[in-house]
Formats: structure tokens, C-alpha cells, sequence
């Protein structure tokens, strides 16, 4: 028995047992939803077509997840404009387990069991991974290294230092002083002073230069060659 539902603006074929991939429904895993939008049941060479839809027909799943569908890739480009621009998205879907379908007078349900083991839990045993630590966030830890703690060096005790030997007080006093300088000597009488005669006294004649003096020709007397 097979029946045809409407859900999400799309209609979907199913059957007890089948596993259903919808648009995103309000849910709790583990619990029973109930599609009552029956466009046509079938079972076997009979066919049931509603107008538009079946009354009294119901496709009741259990709810397993809401998880993220694959990615596809939105490009959009502008010829002639240098516009190019690469997004994508990732549609929001419930995971169903149909398990009977009721209508027309009949009913036929799954008696199998429902896992309600996600996608990603079979993905991470699919390549041997612990799923429970994927899910825990990552914390960043130092190192902490054990330093054992040194023993404090024993304090030694400083001499007392010996007491100085007092000067006699005529030589503190001469310590105390401050040196003199020693004065240089005057001389007697000092230096003669120069006669006032001396200073008035001719200038002497400037000595005659020889600067652009040619020196005098020698010529042969009259006559001669």
C-alpha cells in the first residue's frame, strides 16, 4: 500500500517503513506526526484519488532529526560588466520514518523499529570517529609544567665590623683643613717700563721692493756688434 502526500508545496510518494526527507518541520525527535493532506491512495491495482484531497486518509511518521541538506552553489554574473558573484546555500530538512498509512477502509503499518540515530552520528562511525567528542567545543589549554620548588639558602650572619682608631685631635684638625694654595712670589720692583722717548722715536724708512722691477740691460758701446 502506497500513499501520495502534499507537505512543503511538494508532494511525495510513500510507503510503511519509507524514510522521508521533507522541508523543515516542528518537532522533537521521537515523536508522531500526522500528514492528513492525502492526494491518492494506492494498493495494488486499486487507486484512490481525492478531489483534492482523501477524507479520512492520515500517513503518520515518527520524527528522527532536523539537519542541514547538501550545499549547492548560487552563481550570478552580468556580461559585459565585470560582475560575478559565487554564494551557496544549505536548506533546512526534517528526516521522517513513515509507519502506517490508514484510508479508504484499509490500514497497513511497519513493525519494524525506529533508530533514531542521526546522519552525522553514521558519518562519524563511517570514518571511526567518537561522535560524542566532535560535539564538545574545543578549549585551548597551556601546558602547566611542575617546577619543583627550591630550597632557600641559609642566611649567614655578617661579621661586626671593627671599630676605628680615633686620631689624635692636632691632626684631625690638620685633615680637617683645606689645603692652601701656595702663592706664587712678586718679583722686586716689577718690570722697567719703556721710555716715553722710545715711543715717539723716527719710523724707519721702508725697505725699497723689488716687485715688478725689471732688472737693467747690459748694451754694447757705440760701434761695437
Amino acid at each position: 500500500m502506497y500513499a501520495v502526500i502534499k507537505t512543503g508545496g511538494k508532494q511525495y510518494r510513500v510507503s510503511p517503513g519509507d524514510l522521508l526527507v521533507v522541508e523543515k518541520l516542528d518537532g522533537e525527535p521521537g515523536k508522531s506526526v500526522a500528514f492528513g493532506e492525502v492526494l491518492m491512495l494506492g494498493d495494488g491495482d486499486k487507486i484512490t484519488v481525492g478531489a483534492p484531497a482523501i477524507d479520512g486518509a492520515s500517513v503518520t511518521a515518527t520524527f528522527i532529526e532536523t539537519r542541514k541538506g547538501e550545499k549547492i552553489k548560487v552563481f550570478k554574473k552580468i556580461r559585459r560588466q565585470g560582475y560575478r558573484r559565487t554564494g551557496g546555500h544549505r536548506q533546512q530538512e526534517s528526516v521522517l520514518r513513515v509507519t502506517a498509512i490508514a484510508g479508504a477502509g484499509k490500514e497497513a503499518k511497519w513493525d519494524g523499529k525506529v533508530d533514531l540515530t542521526t546522519k552525522a552520528e553514521l558519518n562519524a562511525r563511517a570514518r571511526g570517529l567518537d561522535f560524542a567528542t566532535l560535539n564538545q567545543p574545543k578549549v585551548k589549554t597551556r601546558p602547566v609544567k611542575a617546577v619543583a620548588a627550591e630550597p632557600k639558602p641559609a642566611k649567614v650572619a655578617k661579621p661586626a665590623p671593627k671599630p676605628a682608631a680615633k686620631a689624635a685631635p692636632a691632626e684631625a684638625a690638620e685633615a680637617k683643613a683645606p689645603a692652601k694654595k701656595a702663592a706664587a712670589p712678586k718679583k722686586a720692583g716689577g718690570a722697567p717700563k719703556a721710555p716715553a722717548a722710545a715711543k715717539n722715536a723716527a719710523p724707519k724708512a721702508p725697505k725699497p721692493s723689488n716687485v715688478g722691477a725689471s732688472a737693467p740691460r747690459k748694451t754694447a758701446p757705440r760701434g761695437k756688434k
